[in-house]
């Protein structure tokens, strides 16, 4: 369990809350109207009214002890920078902001962020990735030249093993788990059993393998 400080209650905001809250975390959210914090209100340890560019309001709630800080606000890039700097100032621990355009990230990042966040950007690399190829069922992206793929068995997979088709000598791939169905998620699934057509893989590699071997344009 974490001691998390949200700072703007907007849709992302009130997203990254929810999912904080689903973990256990314990989460004090702050945003200068009241109507948005109504909306996380059943989420929340607790929220707070004002402006989180005002250091002596910033001061009073104690940064340095919360584990993690997140500055969600999207609509108003003078105030994310500010607040993102106070914050370090004030001896934050670790700091995500959010971007709302892809010119932010730097200065974010130059002005304290340890992590800048860009969900339009992710979110439209994932949808185009996601449906670029009628086989996969999910993308998750991995720092350098690898990404994890969600994929249908490719039909020369079928009726082979992990151990026949030798996929991680021969593709350089490593097939993390193996799907039968939407409930059925086995990650311990035995490499010298024959896959089977209408299963799915969950697959880690470099992109350039990644493509040879699958058939995955992106």
């Amino acid at each position: 369990m974490k001691n998390i400080l949200v700072i703007g209650a907007g849709r992302f905001g009130t997203y990254l809350t929810q999912k904080f809250a689903e973990q256990g975390d314990e989460i004090l959210v702050i945003d200068s109207r009241e109507e948005r914090l109504d909306k996380v209100l059943p989420f929340v340890t607790s929220s707070l009214i004002g402006d989180a560019t005002d250091e002596d309001f910033m001061r009073s709630i104690g940064v340095s002890s919360f584990d993690l800080c997140v500055v969600s606000i999207g609509d108003d890039f003078q105030s994310s920078l500010e607040t993102t700097s106070l914050l370090k100032e004030l001896g934050a621990k670790f700091v995500i902001a959010r971007a709302s355009r892809g010119v932010h990230e730097k200065f974010l990042l130059k002005n304290g962020a340890d992590e800048v966040v860009y969900p339009e950007k992710f979110m439209a690399k994932w949808t185009a990735i996601r449906f670029s190829s009628a086989n996969v069922k999910d993308y998750i992206p991995v720092p350098g030249d690898y990404s994890i793929f969600e994929v249908e068995v490719p039909a020369s997979w079928v009726g082979k093993s992990m151990i026949d088709l030798k996929i991680r000598q021969n593709m350089r791939l490593n097939v993390l788990a193996v799907k039968n169905s939407k409930d059925d998620f086995n990650m311990d699934y035995d490499p010298s059993e024959a896959f089977k057509a209408g299963q799915t893989v969950v697959v880690i590699g470099r992109d350039s393998d990644l493509k040879k071997y699958l058939g995955l344009e992106y």
